[in-house]
């Protein structure tokens, strides 16, 4: 299994997916916001309205961790705790996609991702 990087990827995203609603649920926040805004991110599969090559770019946009990771490090050191709900919300909706299969986007077409072909 260690040697299978795509097996290892889905039990990253199940794994990243776990830990933010743990963390979710410890910091007691609205489960109503959570269920609303767990899809939110896919909003940027509009971009393939413009084409394939914008659309990819447009939903690899909020499909990294960089977004969520930098929005929870700037409610920690900011003490702005409004946005870590958000952070950990996008951090599970990510996690869930990873676990299951859907990866980054490449620019050739809109089923081909890092983790496999859609």
């Amino acid at each position: 299994m260690l040697n299978k990087p795509r097996v290892l990827l889905h039990m990253e995203g199940a794994l990243a997916l776990l830990l933010s609603v743990i963390l979710y649920r410890h910091i007691h926040t609205s489960w109503s916001l959570f269920f609303a805004l767990i899809l939110a991110p896919d909003l940027f599969l509009l971009g393939y309205l413009v084409n394939v090559r914008f659309g990819a770019a447009f939903y690899n946009l909020v499909h990294t961790y960089v977004g969520p990771l930098t929005l929870a490090g700037v409610s920690t050191f900011v003490k702005y705790p409004v946005l870590l709900p958000l952070a950990l919300i996008w951090v599970a909706h990510l996690g869930m996609d990873r676990m299951l299969g859907f990866g980054l986007k490449y620019p050739t077409h809109f089923k081909d991702t890092h983790l496999q072909r859609v």
